[in-house]
């Protein structure tokens, strides 16, 4: 085993997905596994036990690499390193955009290469990084066959769906996704607009509040609270949409303007985490200021009403993901790093 990237929380999270989605493609390349539960069954993994066979070097590597995504694994890699002198290397990638706690620091300081998934990400570290940004996978998320009738499969009203995916609470956005659509949909009866995602206890509250002002608007049956859907779902409910909006008002990357983008659907989103990295303003989407309804509307509006104008910027929108931000290309500068520390000696 030459790499190492260990998940110890078994709840889904990005970094969960950030592992299923890598791993597998990197081992047909090096030999690498996961560490820890909540993988599943395509991702190649060890168990703790495996730890003990880490005193002895790989074959043909000078250490092993323990890539790192929080702040626990962080830790536990140099414990390993420093403490019980394994010959192994910590590689952390950090996603988050906001000045990071003097405990992350003092980790962040201690390992060995630093991986950023934006370059926003990066301006909040105190050391060089790495800039790599997640990629997706292209074949999975594609164009509908025919996009002109492919809402006609969402068993929802209308001809066009507009889509917002995600968690349910004010930091998501949803607030304004709902907010825009109560303006926007009694001028265009052609659209309904569908909202994918849960509401945790604490943020309850807040989506019986969106109900309500759906439901007061006398838009219910046009704006839908359509709950989690299964993972292995959504790729097809990209499809079906003709424009997503990620109105979200932080984030640390996001991958779902991708998801959308890649299957060929215009996007429009707020300048917070990676998005300003992703969309091309006026090429593949818009994006608009965080918390500014209005700057939705005005975004959304012209999209609605200009089915060549969706077209054109949902082909663009794809094109630019399969040149940029595909999985492969994601995985292979992720391994362009091992290599580096590697040929360090």
């Amino acid at each position: 085993m030459e790499v190492v990237a260990p998940n110890f929380k078994r709840r889904l999270s990005g970094v969960t997905a950030t592992i299923q989605r890598l791993v597998p493609l990197q081992a047909s390349r090096i030999a690498i596994a996961a560490l820890g539960p909540g993988l599943g069954d395509r991702v190649p993994r060890i168990g703790f036990s495996d730890l003990l066979s880490f005193w002895k070097r790989p074959p043909g590597r000078p250490f092993r690499i323990w890539h790192a995504r929080r702040n626990v694994e962080t830790l536990a890699g140099l414990l390993l390193r420093d403490l019980l002198r394994m010959p192994l290397r910590v590689v952390f990638t950090s996603a988050s955009q906001r000045r990071h706690t003097a405990w992350s620091r003092f980790l962040i300081g201690r390992v060995d290469a630093v991986i950023s998934t934006s370059s926003a990400t990066a301006a909040y570290l105190d050391r060089p990084s790495t800039v790599i940004r997640h990629g997706i996978d292209a074949e999975r998320f594609h164009p509908a066959p025919d996009p002109a009738t492919a809402w006609t499969t969402a068993g929802l009203p209308g001809q066009f769906g507009i889509g917002c995916f995600g968690r349910i609470r004010a930091q998501k956005g949803t607030d304004v996704f709902v907010d825009a659509m109560i303006r926007l949909l009694p001028g265009h009866p052609a659209f309904s607009a569908v909202i994918f995602g849960r509401a945790t206890a604490q943020h309850t509250g807040f989506l019986d509040g969106l109900k309500a002002r759906v439901l007061t608007a006398g838009l219910a049956d046009r704006i839908v609270f359509a709950g989690e859907v299964d993972v292995d779902a959504i790729a097809a409910w990209y499809r079906r949409l003709a424009i997503f909006v990620a109105p979200q008002r932080w984030e640390g990357f996001g991958l779902t303007p991708l998801e959308a983008m890649a299957s060929g659907v215009p996007v429009v989103a707020t300048t917070v985490g990676a998005f300003p990295e992703l969309v091309v303003e006026g090429e593949t989407g818009r994006l608009v200021a965080p918390g500014d309804v209005g700057a939705m509307v005005a975004a959304l509006e012209p999209l609605m009403a200009d089915a060549s104008a969706r077209a054109a910027m949902g082909s663009a929108a794809r094109r630019h993901v399969v040149d940029h931000f595909t999985l492969e290309a994601e995985a292979a500068a992720i391994i362009a790093v091992y290599e580096r520390l590697w040929a360090t000696g």
